[in-house]
């Protein structure tokens, strides 16, 4: 089995915020605390150590007393270039990645993924989780970015996005991937719910569990 020690974990805060205006999603209230703030929290206990990955307003993010690490790719490259930053300066065996948008993520998501990557001997471990559609049907699709990484799976990355490559999916596809299903009894149904507006934002202050 993995280690929680052996894992540290990373919280993406490096988009542009396009669909909230331009504005910086981390640094978002939820509930009275920033976004990132609250990803910190629930992390911090799953993982070894946290690093988060940001590419404005670095003071800001550093006043929660972790590392902070800008993108090492240009222009706001997407979620693989936070991938990239943190596994260039991950000193565990394995990385976690959350999102910054998305504060109710489960509590027992690093143990869950850490289980089926040792089990199944992947480097590469997923959560999939059901959501509604506009039309009311349920359909279980894959959370990439909650993504625990081998760190040893550096160089491929290194060489996926020098070639110009930034969907998660293309460069995951090429290893070794467990996808665990968080939909049993119990497990919150708005565990992976995202904010991608302030109108999202605010909808999701009213729902689910603290």
């Amino acid at each position: 089995m993995i280690d929680t020690h052996d894992i540290t974990g990373l919280i993406l805060a490096g988009g542009r915020g396009s669909r909230m205006g331009g504005v910086d999603k981390g640094l978002q209230n939820f509930r009275g605390m920033p976004l990132a703030l609250h990803a910190l929290m629930r992390l911090s206990p799953q993982v070894g150590s946290v690093m988060i990955n940001a590419n404005r307003n670095l003071s800001a993010y550093e006043s929660f007393g972790m590392p902070v690490w800008p993108d090492g790719l240009a222009d706001y490259a997407g979620p693989l270039a936070g991938f990239l930053c943190g596994l260039e300066r991950c000193e565990t065996p394995w990385l976690l990645t959350v999102p910054c948008d998305t504060p109710l993520f489960p509590a027992d998501l690093a143990s869950r993924l850490a289980a089926a990557a040792a089990i199944q001997g992947a480097d590469i471990a997923m959560a999939s989780a059901p959501e509604q559609e506009d039309d009311g049907s349920t359909r279980v699709r894959t959370q990439p970015v909650f993504c625990l990484l081998r760190v040893s799976l550096l160089e491929s990355l290194m060489r996926f996005t020098q070639e110009g490559g930034r969907k998660i999916d293309r460069w995951t596809a090429q290893h070794p991937c467990a996808i665990v299903a968080f939909d049993q009894p119990g497990d919150d149904p708005l565990a992976f719910r995202n904010a991608n507006t302030l109108a999202e934002l605010h909808a999701l202050e009213g729902q689910g569990s603290p």
